[in-house]
């Protein structure tokens, strides 16, 4: 049976995530060491909740640099929520934390002239190079949000103007939606990126 590896940042809801692979006929573990980071197959990062927790995790348990790493060899690397933002510079939510700014840029608020947060289901709309992301709605529950990507294929929503759905780069996918609880679209993604070796 095939595995992933889930890094726990300690605001993740977990039990969906492992779900949704199970699921799939996936076997899943939690990450205890960086070098297992380093050398699992599939490794997924997920989060829920803040910015700041969550890298201050990560380094507490020593997973910064392994994850760094992994993504600078395009090693199939799925980042989920706030996952997803932590690959990015920094965020609005945790003035002066790092994130793992693999990256450019911030991470900021939605505006005020929009329900904060976006709880439900919006559509996902990706440019053609995304080879990862199709077109289809997805379940969102965020605050914050990404607008850029440079160098990265990019998938948009738009709430309070458009914004950054997902990103891909090579076997490394960021997620701002929640795969794991987008029925049939988010199972077909977790497929997809299952099958990229």
């Amino acid at each position: 049976m095939a595995e992933v590896l889930i890094v726990p940042t300690g605001t993740a809801n977990l039990a969906s995530v492992a779900a949704a692979f199970r699921r799939l006929a996936v076997g899943v573990r939690l990450a205890e060491r960086g070098r297992e980071i380093l050398s699992a197959a599939h490794v997924v990062l997920p989060g829920v909740g803040s910015f700041g927790a969550a890298m201050a995790r990560l380094m507490g348990q020593g997973f910064v640099e392994a994850l760094r790493r992994r993504i600078a060899q395009d090693r199939p690397t799925l980042a989920i929520c706030v996952g997803h933002q932590l690959l990015f510079a920094a965020s609005e939510e945790s003035p002066g934390v790092t994130g793992l700014a693999v990256v450019p840029g911030t991470v900021r608020r939605f505006p005020e002239d929009v329900r904060v947060p976006q709880f439900g289901w919006n559509t996902v709309e990706p440019e053609p190079a995304c080879r990862f992301v199709d077109r289809g709605w997805a379940y969102f529950a965020n605050s914050y949000r990404a607008t850029e990507a440079p160098g990265w294929a990019c998938a948009r929503s738009e709430h309070g103007g458009p914004f950054l759905a997902a990103i891909e780069c090579g076997r490394v996918i960021g997620c701002q939606f929640h795969p794991e609880l987008s029925g049939v679209f988010g199972a077909a993604l977790l497929r997809r990126f299952l099958e990229c070796g």
